[in-house]
């Protein structure tokens, strides 16, 4: 057989995907372009240029070398930002510290992932303060002295402080050259049961990530779009699947990008209007809050794009934020994605639909973005018709998917059985190609000998007027097996009964719309909803409480 293999000449670069790869155009196009912190600090992408390289210089006298893990404790900001270059393009690998773990599930991923240098942020101190007899490889400390933040008295031997090991660093690096399939950052996951499990992905994958990230988000005809002339604000955490990876993306476009710090309703508002955000993405409950907020009422938030992700997009919230303006559609991935898996984009023609179809549409969990192969399946790995009505587990396979879970080999192979990716998703597919996922396989309410979607009545109910939000979980029924159980917080002032919400639902089952096995027997009010560390409904704290 004939070797088609590509000869190269000798002098020939193989050019490695690595991060710093990135970097090349937005440093030369746009070099002017802004970085805003809390609308306090500016500064241009040829200073984070030279900051990045400044970090590195500091890391490195640190004792940083390639394989060393960085772990970092900070508000979304811009030494966030550069952290995410700096460290994994000196071969490092970037551990981003759920910091709003319990102390000792935070002391658990810092051991975990090996940790041998930790970046500290002033209000994190009495945590680390507490845990610091716990941690087992961190060797040296760096304090983030936040202007305007108060330091709490601590005994934590810090070797830095960030600011200052920059401005003794030199603002030139030269970055080398290395394995595309190194390690370039890890995090954990936030599930409900077990210790936190680590994800880790390579600077291939992150580099395939942002490119097919950001063809996905520019093509649709008009809408749902990320493209130079937007001006990109994170809502989600940056410890959190580096952001859903839009930091890179929007560093490699170039835009304007503005960091918040802190997630507090009024900054966030203010920053929107005051920066000209056009591009974010959160939860659910992130943009709930903002909406809530008494600032919001007087924004203009028509040129906002928000994709919402971590959870499904009700359509009582994505009415509601089409009210304001606010140009709002779906994503779906998970913490081993990296996460970007589809997106919820309208389809060329889409004006034309009506009001309510472009709603639906906006809410599904959308379509496959570039290079995803994404199937349902059954118990057998048997693919389900994509008829809209068959559903099965979403499987997947991508160039950015987590090989497995950090020295946890028993979880991995669970993990890629069968050699696909298993989200425990449940999910069906129309003939278009549109996923709509149903419910997490453990989430399921198992009626009558019928399959219920939590996350369907919970879409109908946050219709109902004076829905805040809402939660459904099913509960043992000796006749039925499961019956699902509606747990609604009500907007303030709101009058509503728990037969004004079971009305509700039971028009949508004598339609033919669903089951009338998932109209709720029971319907209770509650003040507040528990969520995840990442703002998600933690239905098993649920369960456990009302079930």
């Amino acid at each position: 057989m004939r070797d088609n293999a590509t000869a190269a000449a000798p002098s020939a670069y193989a050019y490695p995907l690595l991060i710093k790869q990135l970097l090349h155009t937005p440093f030369v196009q746009a070099p002017d372009q802004q970085i805003v912190y809390r609308g306090q600090l500016r500064m241009t992408y040829t200073t984070l240029r030279e900051r990045i390289a400044r970090l590195a210089n500091g890391l490195s006298r640190l004792g940083a070398r390639h394989g060393s893990t960085v772990a970092v404790m900070d508000w979304d900001s811009h030494r966030y930002l550069e952290c995410y270059f700096a460290v994994p393009m000196m071969g490092a690998v970037l551990q981003t510290v759920n910091v709003r773990l319990s102390p000792d599930e935070v002391a658990y991923t810092i051991n975990h992932a090996g940790a041998e240098i930790l970046f500290v942020h002033t209000d994190f101190l009495p945590l680390v303060e507490a845990i610091k007899g716990q941690l087992e490889t961190v060797r040296t400390f760096v304090w983030i002295d936040e202007q305007g933040s108060e330091a709490a008295a601590h005994s934590i031997p810090f070797s830095a402080e960030y600011e200052a090991m920059l401005e003794e660093s030199s603002d030139r690096y030269e970055f080398p050259d290395f394995d595309e399939n190194t390690r370039a950052t890890t995090f954990y996951t936030t599930g409900t049961t077990g210790l936190p499990k680590g994800v880790y992905f390579s600077h291939r994958q992150l580099v395939l990530h942002t490119i097919t990230g950001m063809a996905a988000l520019a093509s649709p005809e008009s809408g749902q779009r990320f493209h130079r002339g937007d001006v990109y604000m994170p809502l989600t955490p940056m410890f959190h699947v580096h952001a859903w990876g839009m930091p890179y993306i929007a560093t490699m476009l170039g835009v304007k990008q503005v960091y918040p710090g802190r997630y507090l309703p009024d900054r966030l508002v203010k920053l929107v209007r005051d920066e000209g955000v056009t591009f974010s993405h959160c939860v659910s409950t992130i943009l709930h809050m903002i909406l809530g907020c008494e600032q919001a009422r007087s924004v203009d938030f028509s040129k906002w794009k928000i994709v919402i992700g971590g959870g499904a997009l009700t359509h009582g919230l994505a009415r509601a934020a089409l009210e304001r303006g606010i140009d709002i559609f779906a994503g779906y991935g998970m913490s081993e994605t990296c996460p970007l898996l589809s997106l919820a984009q309208l389809p060329p023609g889409a004006e034309a639909l009506d009001a309510d179809e472009q709603l639906r549409l906006r809410c599904t969990t959308g379509r496959p973005i570039p290079l995803v192969d994404l199937r349902i399946v059954d118990q057998s790995m048997e693919e389900a018709a994509h008829d809209g009505s068959a559903y099965g587990e979403i499987v997947v396979r991508a160039p950015w998917l987590t090989q497995g879970y950090l020295n946890n080999p028993e979880a991995s192979v669970q993990l890629w059985s069968g050699g696909y990716l298993h989200t425990q998703d449940i999910a069906t597919i129309s003939p278009s190609g549109s996923i709509q996922i149903t419910d997490r396989l453990k989430d399921v309410i198992k009626s009558g000998g019928e399959w219920i979607s939590s996350l369907e009545i919970e879409s109908l109910i946050s219709l109902y007027p004076g829905v805040s939000e809402v939660a459904v979980i099913g509960i043992s029924d000796e006749k039925w097996g499961e019956r699902p159980v509606a747990l609604v917080v009500l907007s303030e002032g709101a009058a509503v009964s728990e037969d004004d919400i079971k009305r509700h639902v039971l028009t949508f089952s004598e339609s033919g719309r669903i089951s009338k096995y998932a109209v709720p027997q029971i319907v209770r009010f509650v003040d507040a909803l528990e969520k995840t560390s990442v703002g998600k409904l933690n239905k098993k704290w649920l369960r456990a409480q009302f079930a």
